[in-house]
This record gives C-alpha cells, structure tokens and sequence, in this order.
C-alpha cells in the first residue's frame, strides 16, 4: 500500500482573495464602477470562486460523500437567492420573471451542462463512466418533477392573466418544492446514502478518498467560515457589476432573460469546477451529485424564498416558462432519462447534454 500524503498547507490564496473580495464590495457597494475597476472586480469574482471550490472540497473531504455535494449546493443556493431577491428589489416592475429565468438557467446548466460536462470528462479519461442509476435516478426525477410543478403549470392555469400562479397556487408550488427538497436530501443523506456514494470504473464503492488525510476539525470550521465569505463575496461582486452587465444586455439588444443566464452562470460557477475536478478523479457520481443536486436545491429553496418574497416585491411574480423552454425542458427530461438507466455514460452521452446546453444558450441570445 502506498504511503499516505501529509495534510497540505492551505494555500495562502485561498485566505487572501476572500477576504480582499469583501473589502472591495465594501468600497464599490452601491457606487458606479469605471471600467478598470470593473476588471478588478471580475478578477476578485473569478478568484473568489476558486477559493470557493477549495474550500468546498476541503469541508467535503472531512464530511465525506454524499454530504460534501450538499454543503456546496445548499450554500451557493441561498446565496443565489439572496441575490435573486436583491436585483428584484432594485428593477421593480421589470424583474418579475428575474427569478423564473434564473433558475430556469440554472436547471439547463446543471442537467445538461455541469452533468454532460463531467460524463464527457470521465468517459474521455476512463473510456466509460460509471455512476449509481438509483441514486441518479432519484435526483433526476426530484428535479424534473419540482420544475414541472414550479415553472410549467403556471403557462396554462387559468386563474390569473399571464404566465403565473394565483396566490392559493403560488402556497402549493412554494409547499411542495420544500417537502420535495426535504425529501431529497434526507434520501441523499440518510435513508439511502449508498446510492450517491462514488464508484469506481472497476465497480467499487468509495466511501473516503484513499492515502489523504482529512482536514483537522480546527481546518474544517475555517474553510466553512471562508466558504461562506468567498460565495458572500461571489454574490456581493456580481450584484455590484449586474447594472454594467444589464446596460450591456440592453445595449447590445439582447432579452431581458439573459441577466438571469448570467447570474446563474456566476453563481454556478464553484460547482462547475468542483464537479469537473471530481469527474478527473473518476468520480463521476460526486459530479452528478453536484449537478443534479443543485438544480434540486435551485428549485426547491429559491422557489418557496421568492413566493414569500412576492408579497412586498414590486410587480407580479412570474414563473411560467414559454413554449420554447417547455421544449428544452421536456427534451433534458427525456435525455436525462436514456442516460441515467444504464448506470454507464460514454462520451456520446456527454456530447448530448452539452449539445442541450447550447441550444439553450443560443435561443437565450437570439429566441
């Protein structure tokens, strides 16, 4: 057996870039921001996400599988809805479907792209890539459902005018996305565990990384305490760039929509990166865990956050999804599906949902 690593030093960085983030937003909060200071504020954007996904995998490390994913997923998520809830504020009127297109976006980029990208890297690295079709199953299903429920319905009731629910409605969706949620993550957690656990190409079950020490307990509570810091400073930065990039979108012509593909873009980003590191180390079910529980966490916590939201937010709240969308969606369901039963994914499969995902992408730009 191979000896096991000594405990690497947190790199100074990852101290460093969190907090310059939060004494940056300090300074620009609420202030215009000239064009060199918005390139510094992106630079300390992107590095603040980097931190992000180190500390993440440092906390899922100590945790271990599935509750690593969870961690990440639940904290990028109620930062994305802080920041949902903050720009809906400040646009009025305007913003109503702010919330509809983000997690929307949100849904593409974990099920098609965060989930096609890591297939595509572990079927490329190891020929095949092999995940548990129950566990898999079980999120894909709690994802396709709560956004049935949260995002298509309210295009064809008929109680109120528009693509939205009535109030009684709005407490139904709201209820049922965090009993569904609630649900999932006990599963994922809990009750049945070793259906999201990693395997090998070989077959076998991992339940801790092999020949690496975990992080102390002391090491664990200051990578949680920074986690939270780098994703403040994620969403601080990208709130106080969002008038820049929604003068751009309007300048250049471009939907309103696309604001919101954007944020989830930013938002998602620590877990993109989280899950293609994972899929390199030939754990392929850590990635979908990460893919598929964030679309889960998006839906299931943004949804009832916005709903109680509504009730002093200017304008309407809008959640139904237009035609084109419903497509793209029934489509990722129906792909989705083909690629979880079999518990194997060749680079084919990958292709697929990345295929998806630009298709999306192109019709956000240019529907």
């Amino acid at each position: 057996m191979a000896p096991a690593r000594l405990r690497a030093p947190r790199p100074y960085w990852t101290v460093a870039v969190p907090m310059l983030a939060i004494v940056l937003l300090v300074l620009v909060w609420h202030r215009p921001l000239p064009g060199l200071l918005i390139a510094l504020v992106v630079a300390l954007l992107v590095g603040a996400v980097l931190a992000a996904v180190h500390h993440a995998e440092l906390i899922a490390h100590r945790v271990g599988q599935p509750f690593g994913a969870l961690v990440l997923a639940v904290a990028v998520t109620l930062i994305e809805v802080a920041l949902i809830v903050t720009v809906m504020a400040d646009g009025g009127p305007e913003a109503a479907g702010l919330a509809r297109d983000t997690v929307f976006a949100a849904v593409m980029i974990t099920c098609n792209g965060i989930v096609g990208l890591s297939l595509l890297v572990g079927a490329v690295r190891r020929r095949v890539a092999v995940f548990n079709a129950e566990g898999t199953g079980a999120s894909l299903a709690a994802v396709c459902t709560v956004a049935t429920l949260s995002m298509v319905l309210p295009t064809f009731t008929t109680s109120t005018p528009g693509p939205r629910f009535s109030r009684a409605q709005l407490i139904f969706a709201a209820v049922s996305a965090l009993i569904l949620y609630a649900l999932f993550v006990a599963t994922q957690a809990v009750r049945h565990r070793s259906h999201f656990l990693p395997i090998t190409t070989e077959g076998r079950v991992v339940e801790t990384e092999e020949h690496v020490h975990p992080p102390t307990l002391a090491q664990s509570w200051t990578s949680l305490v920074l986690l939270g810091i780098s994703l403040a400073g994620v969403v601080g930065l990208a709130k106080s760039v969002s008038p820049a990039v929604e003068s751009g979108v309007h300048t250049a012509g471009l939907p309103p929509s696309v604001v919101g593909v954007v944020i989830a873009l930013l938002v998602l980003l620590p877990e993109s990166l989280a899950a293609v590191r994972a899929a390199l180390r030939d754990r392929v079910q850590t990635s979908l865990n990460l893919g598929l529980g964030s679309a889960m966490a998006s839906i299931g916590l943004t949804i009832p956050a916005v709903s109680a939201a509504s009730a002093w937010l200017p304008g309407p709240l809008l959640l139904g999804l237009d035609a084109t969308h419903i497509v793209l969606l029934a489509l990722t369901v129906a792909v989705g599906t083909l690629t979880v039963i079999p518990g194997r994914a060749t680079p084919l499969q990958g292709g697929i949902h990345l295929a998806v995902l630009a298709a999306y992408l192109v019709l956000a730009v240019s529907p």
